[in-house]
């Protein structure tokens, strides 16, 4: 588990940027409040993530989109494509180019770096129109004026889950504070993290509404059950540097927040058995699996927190959108 451990937390990109009490994040002096880029910007950065996309799916290759993702999202594609590109290496043959259209654009206005925005997309994974048409919501961060601009977040969502934001005369959106110091929100966003890993290990704090992501995700585990093995699970959060949870206010006075998590699963048999090695978990394993096998995944969620106050099921975090991927594998 040390091991795995280390090979996570290898995961985070350092950074220079220092983040004030206030929670805001400066550089070089840089205090004035503005946007976080202009439509223009905003679009060219979503046309440049879509090609580099396609290309890496198309090849299965993480160089050919390394400079385009970040976080949560990039740890999650860039171990994909390695594991496919390890078992396909001719590429993708079944690959059909990915489509974000109808896109509109949530710019934040902020002091410093990084400076980010969400583009809320309709994508061609989907069906148009009914309960099978949603969106895809990607957080582009970018962390300094000659920076490339990333995606940390892939979210996906129905319409109707996608709440209005709060945005100023100037239509610019407003960010949440990630300490959210004046404690208008039900759970503060920096703690996300930490909560929810803390509650998949305890069931506490209970601050968030039952689900297949919360509760029907704990009942899922204490239910795995295999004859002649045995399961372990950690929970870990991963909330610093381009794992960092983004927060954007809404209308009604709550918050759409992304965050990350880093998760562990330990299979280990009785004597004369050994765990399944899958394909995908082979080409991303360290070790050799005698009677042990421990995954690790990065993931991903998008939440709406309400404001502090609401009551019963109004006053709990939803989680609208959940998304894992394998990271690393180790035998032993």
């Amino acid at each position: 588990m040390r091991r795995l451990g280390r090979l996570a937390a290898g995961l985070a990109t350092a950074t220079v940027l220092v983040v004030t009490a206030s929670g805001c994040v400066t550089v070089h002096g840089e205090l004035e409040v503005v946007p976080g880029a202009t439509e223009p910007e905003a679009a060219k950065a979503l046309e440049d993530f879509t090609v580099a996309y396609n290309e890496a799916d198309k090849a299965y290759d993480p160089a050919l989109d390394a400079d385009r993702v970040t976080g949560s999202l990039g740890a999650i594609n860039q171990a994909g494509l390695t594991a496919r590109q390890k078992n396909s290496p001719e590429g993708n043959a079944q690959h059909k180019p990915l489509e974000l259209t109808d896109a509109s654009y949530v710019i934040p206005r902020k002091a410093g770096w990084p400076r980010w925005f969400v583009a809320d997309t309709d994508s061609n994974r989907d069906q148009d129109g009914g309960k099978q048409d949603t969106r895809w919501l990607l957080a582009f961060v970018r962390t300094g004026p000659d920076a490339p601009w990333k995606v940390s977040y892939l979210a996906v969502a129905s319409a109707t889950e996608v709440p209005k934001f709060r945005r100023d005369a100037d239509g610019w959106a407003q960010p949440v504070p990630s300490a959210d110091t004046d404690a208008t929100l039900a759970t503060a966003p920096a703690e996300l993290s930490t909560t929810y890993t803390d509650y998949l290990r305890d069931g506490a704090p209970d601050v968030f509404a039952p689900g297949s992501m919360t509760s029907g995700w704990r009942e899922a585990r204490k239910t795995t059950r295999r004859a002649g093995f045995s399961y372990q699970y950690v929970d870990q959060a991963l909330d610093s540097g381009t794992f960092a949870p983004l927060g954007l206010t809404t209308e009604d006075g709550g918050a759409l927040v992304f965050f990350s998590s880093r998760h562990f699963e330990r299979q280990t048999a009785a004597q004369g058995l050994r765990p399944t090695v899958t394909k995908d978990v082979q080409a991303l394993l360290s070790g050799e699996v005698k009677s042990t096998l421990t995954k690790e995944r990065v993931s991903s969620q998008l939440v709406y927190v309400p404001k502090k106050g609401a009551g019963g099921a109004d006053g709990k975090v939803r989680v609208l959108n959940r998304l894992p991927g394998l990271v690393a594998a180790q035998g032993s």
